[in-house]
């Protein structure tokens, strides 16, 4: 079965680009904190299942389409407004199993990288 899509509520509001006064480190915060706003949002909806909140990204142009999970069964993300908030054509067509794979491969990613500094 094929995922469904959705954007975030319209009242948490994706952080902008400061081009004036950029800091990288300020600008993360505020991307990470718009991220919690959504994943406590929907937490008060009753979401909270397996792998609810992990994020999950897709190669697009010079960036990557970034996606929340809300959901495996039935499969429900939602599309994260980050960066140049590109979005994935295929997303649409992403099954549970695939998406596990890219959880189990990022997990495994983070593992790695956690251990490179040891």
């Amino acid at each position: 079965m094929s995922a469904k899509i959705y954007t975030a509520p319209e009242e948490i509001k994706a952080p902008e680009f400061d081009f004036e006064n950029f800091n990288a480190k300020t600008h993360q915060e505020k991307e990470d904190k718009y991220v919690e706003e959504i994943k406590q949002y929907l937490q008060n909806l009753g979401y909270n299942g397996k792998n609810f909140g992990e994020i999950i990204n897709f190669p697009v142009a010079d960036s990557h389409a970034s996606y929340l999970i809300i959901s495996m069964k039935p499969l429900m993300l939602l599309h994260l407004e980050l960066g140049d908030a590109w979005t994935f054509q295929y997303v649409h067509l992403l099954t549970a199993k695939e998406v596990q794979q890219k959880v189990d491969q990022n997990k495994a990613i983070e593992r790695i990288f956690s251990q490179k500094g040891k």
